[in-house]
């Protein structure tokens, strides 16, 4: 059996060799980085336009496709689904791992990042996990949860890790891996 599809979409600066994005990348075939426009200036809308492209170029398998998303990555998956999707690429994706959801009124948000507030609160249309912890300095538990019960998305907490990063100390997270996985037929576990 093949491994699914994953695009991989990682936050502000974008994730270097010790994040698990990028261990995961290259442990596996079938995962892409999404590149974005600007890592340093993060616009919503020219994030959620990279990311429809990826899933544009993806084969026309229905619900084919995983999203890994890291801070800022997982506003705009939010974003894109809510405002940007077409019916044709919003298909294609089957689920989506959502980890450390940085908050835009929070004190620590970049301050180079624009469009991504207010943080849209519709249901997502495929099956999403969303991860915190409980010391990350970008985004408190409360607007985590409250964001996973909006988004119909199953809420987990790991403990005290940061910003679930390279500096959490994940290596190649295989927890992480296994609830991205458990969504590879629409269903998070």
């Amino acid at each position: 059996m093949s491994e699914p599809r994953v695009l991989v979409l990682p936050g502000y600066m974008n994730s270097g060799p010790g994040h698990w994005q990028t261990h995961w990348e290259a442990a596996h075939a079938g995962f892409e980085r999404v590149e974005m426009p600007d890592w340093m200036q993060p616009d919503c809308d020219a994030w959620c336009a990279a990311l429809d492209a990826a899933l544009a170029s993806q084969p026309a398998d229905e619900a084919s496709v995983l999203l890994a998303a890291h801070s800022l990555g997982c506003l705009t998956v939010a974003h894109w689904a809510a405002r940007h999707a077409s019916a044709a690429t919003r298909a294609k994706v089957a689920g989506a791992l959502l980890v450390a959801l940085p908050d835009p009124h929070g004190p620590e948000f970049p301050c180079d990042a624009h469009g991504f507030d207010p943080v849209p609160l519709a249901a997502l249309p495929f099956a999403s996990i969303v991860v915190a912890s409980i010391d990350d300095p970008y985004g408190g538990v409360a607007f985590s949860q409250r964001c996973a019960q909006a988004w119909g998305s199953r809420w987990m907490e790991i403990g005290a890790r940061g910003h679930i990063n390279a500096q959490s100390g994940l290596g190649n997270w295989p927890q992480g891996f296994e609830w991205l996985m458990s969504m590879e037929k629409g269903a998070a576990v």
